[in-house]
């Protein structure tokens, strides 16, 4: 049976979680790519280097973020979440990438029962003299379904 899910349980889906596939519009064409990210009071932080979706995001701030749990044809759970790019700096941007780091260390704990020491044990995109570009997306509407036989 597939049912729709209140936002309750999308926001669950959203903090048990730290990967999902990021839309964005660039030169009017959609592009969606995995990303990490962690949720934290109806925000969405993430982080990247320089290029194409930070471009894209700069210029075109509506974005959507989906994420799935998938454990057969019969029993899934995926949501949608459609919000607005907003970068950040300085102070602000290191409490983010902070809160991110601990947050996405607690979530590999408890799902992967495996420990983190650094950021960079979950990206390679980031070199060690690179500083991150920090981004929020601001969450305007969350859906989802799933489906148990």
């Amino acid at each position: 049976m597939i049912k729709s899910l209140d936002r309750k349980d999308c926001e669950l889906i959203l903090k048990q979680n730290y990967i999902g596939h990021l839309a964005y519009i660039s030169r009017n064409r959609p592009y969606v790519i995995p990303i990490t990210y962690f949720f934290e009071n109806n925000k969405i932080i993430c982080y990247s280097g320089e290029g194409h979706k930070i471009d894209a995001m700069r210029k075109h701030a509506p974005v959507a973020l989906e994420v799935s749990d998938i454990e057969s044809v019969d029993h899934w759970q995926s949501i949608a979440v459609h919000g607005s790019y907003e970068e950040y700096e300085g102070s602000s941007a290191k409490a983010l990438l902070h809160a991110f780091s601990l947050g996405i260390k607690d979530i590999i704990l408890k799902k992967e029962h495996r420990g983190l020491s650094f950021i960079s044990e979950f990206s390679a995109k980031i070199a060690k003299n690179d500083i991150p570009i920090v981004f929020v997306i601001h969450i305007e509407d969350i859906t989802g379904k799933m489906r148990r036989k």
